[in-house]
């Protein structure tokens, strides 16, 4: 019992640590202003969107990609079943920017990843040097391009990434969700970032570099859990600089629900395990709140144990509000009574991501191998 309540504390110790340093560099990071050099100083960009399904608000969504500010773009949507919900939506598209969108179906699947393949032939179609990978789900700005692009200017730099968050969550399952990417992901990448002496992956939901520099790294891999963590991973590999951009892109999940939630993030957790090796098993140190109630029943509630509980508690409070605040999103703040639920929702994700080799990704279950290979079930 003496060994189990010295691991409790030593647990939750690490994660006042890791809350303190989750708020000390998510402040650091977005209190760097953010610039944007003068719009004409830009090559002209394509942009690819693999798509499938019609997601909550996707005709808004897309229509924020089509709306730039910027001088020469063009957006490729590809879709690999003609029959997808997503066509007719993406088709009132292209009649209301004929000249901008452009939208490829029966992208027939040259492996077990569909969004890297369905890249692929995006990429094959794509009329400039300058590319930009972007999710379906997410909702943008008029100056995303410049922002997400401007750091390509220095040639050390061969990839761009965003992460993102929902900023007005309606319902509880969208509400977890962004405060697991918010308090949690965010936090830790920033964290990462500094011990790793710069960024070593990339987050799918945006990705900017450059045509010669992709295949420079091994260009997509199409049966790959985690390709776009593995793209950037390769990038930093190659001698390239990754940089994670200050603007955190919006997307709602909607309304779905806590299993839906689970299923995804259980899906990332087992991609980070076969991203990071044993880095994953350290991640034990960021669930204060769930070693409470042990250390309290094998403490015997002494008051020492009281005593750490909160003040452990109150930390990780205060480092959700610094890290809410930093990155502008005050409609999670009516979210944070649920902050005991997220923690123990992330801590059942990573026991269970933990074990076993399957994950279930837009309707498919799928079976990862040695490397982080991909097979379906």
């Amino acid at each position: 019992m003496i060994a189990l309540e010295v691991l409790l504390l030593i647990l939750i110790a690490g994660s006042t640590v890791f809350y303190g340093a989750a708020a000390w560099f998510t402040h650091r990071f977005f209190a760097a202003p953010l610039s944007l050099p003068p719009v004409e100083n830009y090559p002209p960009i394509s942009l690819l969107v693999p798509t499938c399904g019609l997601d909550a608000g996707a005709w808004e969504n897309w229509l924020s990609l089509c709306q730039q500010t910027y001088p020469n773009y063009e957006v490729l949507f590809g879709i690999v079943d003609p029959q997808d919900p997503a066509v007719p939506t993406v088709q009132e598209l292209v009649a209301k920017f004929p000249d901008r969108v452009r939208l490829y179906t029966d992208l027939q699947p040259r492996g077990i990843n569909h969004k890297d393949s369905s890249l692929s032939y995006l990429l094959a179609e794509a009329k400039h040097e300058l590319i930009v990978f972007v999710d379906s789900d997410i909702r943008v700005i008029p100056e995303y391009l410049q922002i997400v692009t401007a750091p390509l200017a220095d040639p050390q730099v061969g990839m761009v990434t965003c992460a993102y968050i929902g900023y007005e969550p309606k319902f509880l399952g969208a509400a977890l969700a962004s405060l697991g990417r918010c308090c949690d992901f965010i936090p830790g990448l920033l964290i990462a970032r500094n011990l790793d002496k710069g960024v070593k992956l990339a987050i799918g939901v945006t990705i900017a570099t450059r045509k010669a520099t992709l295949a420079d790294f091994g260009g997509l891999h199409f049966s790959r859990i985690g390709s776009d963590y593995n793209l950037g991973k390769r990038a930093a590999q190659a001698g390239y600089q990754v940089v994670l951009s200050h603007y955190v892109l919006n997307s709602d999940t909607g309304d779905e629900s806590l299993r839906q939630v689970f299923q995804r993030e259980l899906r990332w957790a087992r991609s980070i395990r076969f991203n990071r090796g044993l880095q994953y098993y350290t991640m034990a140190f960021c669930y204060g709140p769930v070693y409470y109630l042990p250390l309290l029943l094998v403490s015997g509630f002494a008051n020492w144990a009281i005593a750490l509980c909160v003040v452990n508690l109150a930390i990780r409070y205060a480092q959700s509000l610094v890290v809410i605040r930093s990155m502008g999103c005050p409609g999670l703040l009516r979210w944070l009574w649920t902050l005991p639920l997220r923690d123990l929702l992330s801590f059942a994700v990573w026991v269970v991501g933990a074990f076993g080799k399957r994950v279930y990704w837009r309707g498919r279950y799928l079976k990862i191998h040695a490397d982080g290979l991909l097979t379906q079930e």
